[in-house]
């Protein structure tokens, strides 16, 4: 029988220790797999930042199952797993962290379910900030209505998915790519497996506000139209109101003689109804920008060089 082969892709950022550790582990693990094989695919997403330069180098001169790819600037997670996604050439695709609180060893359990088109780990007791595990419980509830995703899935970095499965991921054009949303797009078949959740092992998230929001804003505007609805349904509900208030002062005025008077109200409805057209201004032009730069056709990523041993590129 030939081997299965596994291709391990693990986004880099700014990570030096944990990485030599990382392969050694995924070798140790696949050692003891029956009838499997590997190429660990590593993304440096923190190009300019030297110590991780430098050891993804000499990881990839001294193992030949070590890929390195190099890109140009910082794209992020997503960007950086879909390029690691591209080059693999393995049956089965895993995508995991590269700060150990994903255990290799816990490869094995995905592979128990890999006749679903995707296994997502599920952890349990998860080893994050209070912060991080409030906004993952909000995307958490996005997910499920933007996405489709059923409620007992939970998502995480840490998943194994067909190789079948992941080419469709770039029939869909987006310099926004939520590798989730792709999938969901895919197929429904997508089963959890209950994993342990391990302490950080090198540095600290990388996951700021501003990158959370980034990422939650790829989610509701790039695969959803929630906000534009949002907003229709808020403008009818204004012009509903505001037709009420006009007939109200009409009828005060000519049936009773009223004048309508209140400088501060006025004011008020002056400074509410400006500023939700200037909100509403605002996700339209974020929904055109997104629109301008998908018919652009602009990548996703750069790339500025390709390390692996197995050929030259």
């Amino acid at each position: 029988m030939s081997k299965l082969l596994f291709s391990i892709i693990v986004p880099v950022y700014k990570s030096t220790t944990s990485l030599k550790k990382l392969a050694n582990r995924i070798k140790d693990t696949f050692d003891l797999i029956e009838n499997a094989d590997y190429e660990l695919i590593f993304i440096n997403d923190s190009p300019y930042y030297k110590s991780t330069v430098e050891c993804l180098l000499n990881l990839s001169k001294n193992d030949d199952k070590v890929v390195v790819i190099e890109f140009m600037k910082n794209y992020g997670q997503q960007a950086a797993t879909l390029a690691g996604i591209e080059y693999a050439t393995g049956d089965y695709l895993i995508t995991m962290d590269d700060d150990l609180q994903h255990a290799p060893e816990d490869i094995v359990h995905l592979l128990q379910k890999k006749e679903h088109d995707v296994v997502i780990a599920r952890f349990r007791d998860k080893q994050h900030s209070l912060f991080k595990r409030t906004t993952s419980s909000v995307k958490s509830y996005f997910d499920h209505i933007i996405l489709g995703k059923p409620k007992h899935i939970k998502l995480t970095s840490f998943r194994l998915i067909k190789a079948d499965i992941a080419k469709f991921m770039f029939k869909r054009k987006t310099p926004y790519p939520f590798i989730p949303a792709l999938l969901f797009s895919i197929t429904d078949d997508i089963e959890n497996v209950e994993l342990p959740h391990h302490a950080r092992q090198d540095g600290k998230s990388n996951y700021t506000f501003i990158k959370m929001f980034q990422v939650f804003s790829n989610l509701l505007i790039n695969n959803s139209s929630i906000l534009l609805r949002t907003i229709g349904y808020i403008g009818i509900a204004i012009a509903i109101l505001s037709v009420i208030a006009t007939a109200v002062i009409l009828i005060n005025k000519l049936l009773y003689g009223v004048n309508v008077v209140g400088w501060t109200s006025i004011m008020l409805l002056i400074i509410f109804f400006g500023g939700t057209i200037m909100f509403t201004l605002g996700i339209i032009g974020e929904y055109l920008l997104r629109i301008i730069a998908t018919t652009e056709d602009r990548p996703v990523s750069n790339i500025r060089k390709i390390f692996d041993s197995r050929e030259v590129k």
